[in-house]
Formats: C-alpha cells, structure tokens, sequence
C-alpha cells in the first residue's frame, strides 16, 4: 500500500509528482527547493538561506509523513555550483544536528525556477 504525504507546509509540486510518499515503514520525499510555501516564491538569495529553506521544506513534509529529519537515512543533493559544497554543509550540519544520513551530493547544471540547491530524502517513518 502506497500512501501519498501532502501539506500546505510545504510547496506544492511544480509537477505531476507527490510532496512525498510513503511506503510502508519508508517515507520518500520529492526533492525541495527554496521555495516559501507561504507566498509560493524564493525568498532565499544566498545558498545559505536557500539550503535552510529547502531543509525547512523537507522537513515540512516528514512532518505530515508522522516523521522528522531525526529519522532521514539517505539525502541526495543537487547543488549548481560544487563551489558551494563548504557552504550548502555548514547549513545541513546545523539542520540535521546529529543525524547524520546517508548521502550524495552532485553539481547539475540547472535546477528548477534556477534556485542554487535543490535536497531529496528517505526516512523511517
């Protein structure tokens, strides 16, 4: 049985795609970006403020998934610029505390509404 995570916490998809889904004891969160769920634009400038955002999102939807980034065990992280690398970690580190998951981070040459970082997760429910 799939079940499908959606919240106005969070920002809509920009696509046919859920917030995230959950699968069994398996929650599978769509990639976020800085988006503010609130006014549906980026307000973030720096990939500081757009990282903690995205992680903010994130954490929006394990929220309505009955989870929470203590219970991440696999992020992905797209990044458009791998000068960014040091600066996108300083702001992870600082959300996930002491979780720390599973991950990747890979540099693509765009990102969706050319937002600097977009993050993915799986969590344990």
């Amino acid at each position: 049985m799939i079940e499908v995570v959606s919240t106005p916490s969070a920002p809509k998809a920009l696509g046919p795609y859920s917030q995230a889904l959950v699968s069994g004891p398996l929650v599978f969160c769509s990639g976020q970006i800085p988006i503010d769920p609130a006014t549906n634009t980026i307000v973030a400038v720096t990939v500081e403020d757009q990282t903690r955002r995205a992680i903010q999102n994130l954490s929006a939807v394990l929220e309505a998934a009955g989870t929470s980034l203590s219970n991440v065990v696999k992020t992905t992280v797209f990044v458009k610029d791998m000068n960014d690398f040091a600066a996108v970690n300083g702001v992870y580190a600082e959300m996930f505390g002491d979780t720390k998951p599973a991950r990747s981070c890979v540099e693509v040459a765009r990102l969706p509404k050319d937002v600097k970082v977009e993050i993915e997760c799986i969590a344990v429910k």
